[in-house]
């Protein structure tokens, strides 16, 4: 008896490099794919600028959390709470290591450079990280580039690739898409086409969704 080979799940996964929810979203949904490898679940990154107008070099993180919070107290309430979820799902977030927010377009741009080789998701991982955790300016072309290698992708290829305009069109018009669905907030997870969830969700959560959408799926090489 043969059995049939699992469904493939396609996962939109729209979010920023410079979210920090997206980092814990992100997170959740790599411990998703861990605990369910009987499940085909195929990511696809799509980009959400949530700075669409960011000057390419960035700008401070003072000024932009100023902007973004009115004042440091609030600013300071939100990053502590943010850091506190994330230590207890075991990520180390240091926002005062962060001295500027950058524009995340070429981060974006990477992510459809590693496409081909198989290695999207862990170079999402490890630039999250390096934002995150390090405190490394992604907005910089070297600062990707050692990225780019730290994951096995090839350095000078990737160079090449940041120093050109390759993908910056795929990234606004994926942004675009996202709007178009109705996306307004990340991370949000859309699930073979049909299904979306908004949020840093559980990974429960994120299985009870894939897992419907497996229900209704047909096995790939049987339609």
């Amino acid at each position: 008896m043969v059995l049939p080979r699992p469904v493939r799940i396609p996962v939109e996964i729209v979010f920023d490099f410079v979210c920090p929810w997206c980092y814990l979203g992100v997170h959740r949904f790599a411990r998703t794919r861990l605990r369910r490898r009987d499940l085909a679940i195929h990511p696809i990154w799509r980009p959400f600028l949530l700075n669409p107008d960011m000057p390419r070099g960035g700008i401070s993180r003072t000024d932009y959390a100023a902007r973004k919070f009115g004042d440091e107290e609030r600013a300071r309430r939100f990053y502590a709470a943010i850091t506190d979820i994330a230590a207890s799902e075991g990520l180390h977030v240091d926002f005062a290591r962060i001295r500027r927010t950058p524009s995340s377009i070429d981060a974006h741009r990477l992510v459809r450079f590693a496409e081909p080789a198989g290695a999207a998701e862990t170079l999402v991982l490890a630039i999250f990280h390096a934002y995150f955790h390090d405190g490394v300016d992604i907005g910089q072309t070297e600062a990707l580039v050692d990225i780019a290698a730290e994951t096995g992708l090839d350095a000078e290829a990737a160079r090449s690739f940041l120093l050109s305009d390759q993908a910056a069109d795929l990234v606004h018009a994926d942004n675009l898409y996202a709007h178009r669905l109705g996306i307004n907030g990340v991370p949000c997870f859309v699930v073979d086409g049909s299904a979306a969830i908004a949020g840093a969700q559980e990974p429960d959560v994120l299985e009870r969704l894939i897992e419907l959408a497996n229900c209704d799926a047909t096995p790939f090489g049987l339609a």
